[in-house]
């Protein structure tokens, strides 16, 4: 073991180093574990690492800084940056200061160890040489909020995609905030100084919208009575936001895939190629890979649109966020409207954060507007929320606080007896756990230690359970 790779482990919380420490004892390294980046640092001559893992926020010096200070030494040490503090801000920083990755907690044991080994494997075959990226001055921007594991993985995918010129691809249903990660990625990429423009493809009529975003020449079509510059033109330089791509008419995605492709378009009626550079995001709340084998959508386009993809949550898979999203909705309204600001009573809170919410951030955000005008007092209580919140139809989806579960399973349990057929338990067991497995996953974005503990079961019974049920395939 003296050639052995040394890694790095820091972090102020001694649960955590243990863990690592405990789960890198099997693999051919020597491990290091340190409570402070000072002390670190003092042990880098004698101790060189391979690969660092580190925590972000520690009282002595920060994460941040601490992987500066590795790099100086030497700039091939990867660096993997943990942080149970997640946000957009830390992310986009950790990867713009060079981090090989970005983990948050509480994060995935076989996950970390994989991490490490990729970290240890880039710096023994010699690394990447990296290139300096100037600090840009990072604002926080456009108001993207959240902890929910859900949206770590955006904002993860947002600071590795940063500065980097490249097509992404926004999945999410309606209202869920797609435009503010377009606009994020607008802010923090080398393009921020140019436009940002925007445009609803299934807003616009058919027959317009080739001239919206091409633009057309002065008599090219009836009521044509002067030179239009189209989308493209205003966007040169900066971002183009296609938002509800998957609506677009299949000979119009063939002239998009042409800029794509050459950089260079004709106005509607126009002779002259004029060259644009823009940088394309698109948007849509359809699944684009169903829209292709429709023959709805060309696959080619999808190709090319699809360089990066992020997923938006809706807003009941991070319902953790509800209250910190109403906080800040609450305060940006009074503000907006001269009125006191409100706060949540505690029942409230629990109560909204269990509600459906079909219409996503933006259903909450007209909800925050409507008490913020409509509420009597600075506290909001049950009684002050609209009634349709109150007592929610059964196509809302009604109030999910209630075991509501039991009739459809009870109506289930029914039919199945009537039918003649036995086996009733045995039947509806393995159903009944599947659902509760793929949701578990789900919310823990695809985490299988923390889905476990969400069951209340151990990891082995997890891996029992999806393996026996045939999840794993």
């Amino acid at each position: 073991m003296e050639d052995a790779p040394i890694v790095w482990v820091v972090d102020d919380d001694a649960s955590i180093r243990w863990v690592l420490e405990a789960a890198l004892e099997e693999k051919p390294y020597i491990v290091k574990v340190f409570d402070s980046p000072l002390m670190a640092l003092k042990n880098i001559e004698a101790f060189p690492p391979a690969a660092v893992l580190s925590d972000v926020r520690m009282p002595d010096m920060d994460g941040l800084t601490f992987m500066e200070a590795i790099h100086e030494h030497d700039k091939q040490i990867p660096v993997i940056i943990m942080t149970a503090h997640a946000d957009l801000d830390t992310a986009v920083k950790s990867f713009q200061s060079e981090a090989f990755e970005y983990l948050p907690k509480p994060f995935d044991i076989d996950e970390a160890i994989s991490l490490i080994e990729r970290g240890v494997k880039r710096h023994l075959s010699g690394g990447q040489s990296r290139k300096h990226h100037p600090k840009k001055s990072s604002k926080q921007p456009l108001n993207i909020i959240g902890g929910a594991p859900a949206m770590q993985e955006v904002f993860r995918v947002l600071g590795r995609v940063s500065k980097l010129d490249v097509t992404v691809l926004i999945n999410g249903e309606t209202g869920t905030g797609k435009e503010l990660v377009a606009r994020a990625l607008h802010e923090l990429s080398p393009r921020s100084e140019g436009p940002f423009v925007a445009l609803n493809t299934a807003a616009i009529p058919r027959e317009l919208l080739e001239s919206e975003l091409f633009g057309h020449e002065k008599g090219s079509f009836t009521g044509a009575h002067s030179q239009r510059v189209g989308r493209f033109e205003q966007a040169d330089g900066g971002t183009l936001f296609l938002d509800e791509i998957g609506d677009m008419p299949v000979d119009l995605q063939t002239r998009l895939l042409r800029v794509l492709n050459d950089g260079s378009f004709y106005r509607v009626g126009g002779r002259n190629a004029i060259n644009t550079n823009v940088r394309i995001v698109a948007a849509t709340h359809q699944n684009m890979e169903r829209l292709v084998r429709e023959g709805k959508f060309r696959e080619d386009l999808l190709y090319r649109l699809n360089i990066i993809r992020i997923k938006v949550p809706a807003l009941r898979e991070r319902r953790e966020d509800i209250p910190l999203l109403a906080r800040f909705y609450l305060d940006l309204e009074a503000k907006a409207l001269g009125l006191e600001e409100k706060i949540l009573s505690k029942d409230v809170e629990k109560f909204l954060s269990n509600l459906p919410w079909p219409g996503n951030v933006r259903q909450l955000r007209s909800l925050c507007t409507w008490l913020t005008i409509m509420a009597p007092d600075k506290t909001v209580y049950i009684e002050d929320l609209p009634l349709e919140l109150q007592m929610p139809s059964e196509d809302s989806g009604g109030d999910l606080s209630n075991d509501n579960w039991e009739g459809p399973l009870r109506r289930w349990a029914q039919n199945f007896l009537a039918s003649g057929k036995e086996g009733l338990h045995t039947s509806a067991e393995p159903k009944f756990e599947t659902v509760l497995i793929e949701e578990a996953l789900k919310h823990s974005n695809g985490h299988r230690q923390k889905a476990a503990a969400l069951l209340g079961w151990g990891r082995n019974t997890l891996t029992r359970k999806t393996q026996s049920l045939g999840l794993d395939d």
